[in-house]
């Protein structure tokens, strides 16, 4: 009896479709890792954003189940980030699950649900996308209206890839652009709220004070200073007033207040002092950098570039503070059929466009 032992090659063994499957595998690669050389002699976009629309209707348009869409749209994307991160762009932000998407039928919402829990205790295996290229991934939204095992999965998932560094992965669930936003401003008012106290204090404390007087024995050469200090003696500050559990109107009149009060003290003394110059200066406002600070999509630049499956061309309440100068992006292909020949014409188009986007950002 004659045993036949299977012929190799390199990588190839002689067993049928084996060779043919390794083979095309091998020189697709090749192809693709030469055409992102060509492709990286321009510029490449640092950070890509991406709608993924379509899953529904791809199902639809398949005759599959409708859970089985968003299974193909998930296999599209794990293709989509290997190439991505091949071609060096280091931020990738997906739009995975909008608040607005809780109000769809609740059995679809647990569906999803489901696909994103199972999903997320995939990436922590070994052999996994995040560890093969050094990936840190971050869950972007309002995590408090996931549910428990939701919610407990992605904080854990953060934990065990905060030390990656090599490339970031967004991923935008439970969020909202106008949540966020909103977000933001809370976290910037909250952390001015000490200095929003004082649009609240008695007037009629400061006029009583001139710069340089003795007040309990002690000079004052600061009226800020005293005015912080004195605040809760002099019962200056209204209980259960400020920012947090008002109006905002409570607080617009406080420029105006100012300028009362350094009026009051220029008639007394014939000039503006220098501590209240130096007041003048320091008057509390909730900057734009301030506002950015509180942003969920802090961690990342922004995005170079939004691309929306489908052909859809509108931003459906994604990331509206962070793409007023970002290139869009909309293939026709639906979110599964998304694929390499897709993400090559969205480079070529931020290439084309880079130079003159660069000089606008410049004249900002």
């Amino acid at each position: 009896m004659v045993t036949s032992v299977p012929n190799k090659v390199g990588n190839y063994s002689s067993t049928g479709n084996g060779v043919h499957k390794l083979f095309f595998d091998d020189i697709t690669n090749f192809l693709r890792r030469c055409l992102f050389r060509v492709l990286s002699v321009g510029p490449i976009p640092t950070h890509l954003a991406f709608i993924m629309d379509g899953n529904r209707r791809y199902a639809k348009k398949q005759n599959l189940k409708e859970g089985e869409g968003h299974k193909a749209g998930y296999l599209a994307l794990m293709s989509l980030l290997r190439y991505c991160y091949d071609l060096g762009i280091k931020y990738v932000t997906i739009y995975a699950f909008s608040i607005e998407n809780f109000k769809r039928r609740p059995d679809e919402v647990q569906s999803l649900m489901d696909l994103m829990l199972e999903k997320m205790e995939a990436l922590l295996m070994e052999e996994s996308i995040v560890n093969q290229y050094g990936i840190r991934v971050c869950f972007i939204g309002n995590l408090r209206l996931l549910s428990e095992p939701v919610r407990a999965a992605a904080e854990k998932v953060m934990k065990v890839t905060s030390n990656n560094s090599k490339a970031m992965l967004l991923v935008c669930v439970a969020y909202t652009a106008s949540n966020e936003i909103v977000h933001a401003v809370e976290g910037s008012c909250k952390e001015k709220e000490k200095e929003f106290r004082l649009c609240n204090l008695n007037n009629n404390v400061m006029d009583d004070v001139k710069e340089g007087e003795k007040v309990n024995g002690m000079v004052v050469h600061d009226i800020q200073d005293f005015y912080e200090d004195t605040s809760v003696e002099s019962q200056g500050l209204k209980q259960g007033k400020g920012c947090n559990g008002t109006p905002y109107h409570a607080c617009e009149s406080f420029e105006s207040n100012w300028d009362q009060v350094l009026t009051s003290k220029a008639s007394k003394s014939g000039e503006v002092s220098e501590g209240f110059r130096n007041l003048r200066k320091e008057d509390p406002v909730i900057k734009l950098v301030d506002i950015e600070k509180h942003m969920y999509m802090a961690v990342a630049p922004d995005p170079d570039m939004l691309i929306r499956s489908s052909g859809e061309s509108r931003l459906s309440n994604f990331l509206l503070w962070q793409t007023s100068n970002c290139q869009l992006y909309s293939p026709a292909a639906l979110w599964p059929e998304i694929g390499l020949s897709q993400l090559v014409w969205a480079i070529l188009k931020f290439q084309q466009s880079h130079s003159y986007l660069e000089k606008k950002m410049k004249q900002l």
